[in-house]
């Protein structure tokens, strides 16, 4: 059995996620550890499913019917990170100025979506990983 496809998701989510951390560090001027989560560069989500994409198509090239799958599944998480998600995070900015004066409300998280960028830095980090995976993991 060949691990390097269950092994190069993992992979691409560590990796964009150290980054994330380290990005998020900088920019904080101290340790993120409350920044982790949804939204920021690069996205995890894009890296987990481009690294997947990437290492079909490397192995076994694009005219094989599991690229077309796994493009497929990339696309519909990436439209789902830079919309849907984006919007959940618009909302729960709402909800939070509407409910300032209430103090029994929690706070909700307004940082959810991803910005193009952030997906296409997830991107690369996945087509990364996966070219690491192909030549190093098989």
């Amino acid at each position: 059995m060949d691990w390097s496809y269950a092994l190069t998701p993992f992979l691409a989510w560590l990796v964009a996620g150290t980054l994330k951390f380290f990005i998020n560090s900088i920019r904080a001027g101290q340790l993120a550890f409350g920044q982790i989560g949804y939204g920021g560069l690069p996205s995890n989500h894009s890296a987990i499913v481009s690294s997947t994409a990437a290492l079909i198509a490397m192995k076994n090239g694009i005219a094989q019917p599991a690229f077309g799958i796994a493009v497929t599944l990339a696309f519909i998480v990436m439209l789902d990170a830079n919309s849907l998600r984006r919007a959940v995070g618009n909302h729960a900015s709402a909800i939070n100025r509407l409910a300032a004066k209430d103090v029994s409300h929690t706070v909700l998280r307004e940082r959810m979506g991803h910005t193009r960028i952030e997906i296409a830095a997830g991107i690369l980090v996945g087509i990364g990983v996966a070219a690491f995976a192909r030549y190093f993991l098989s």
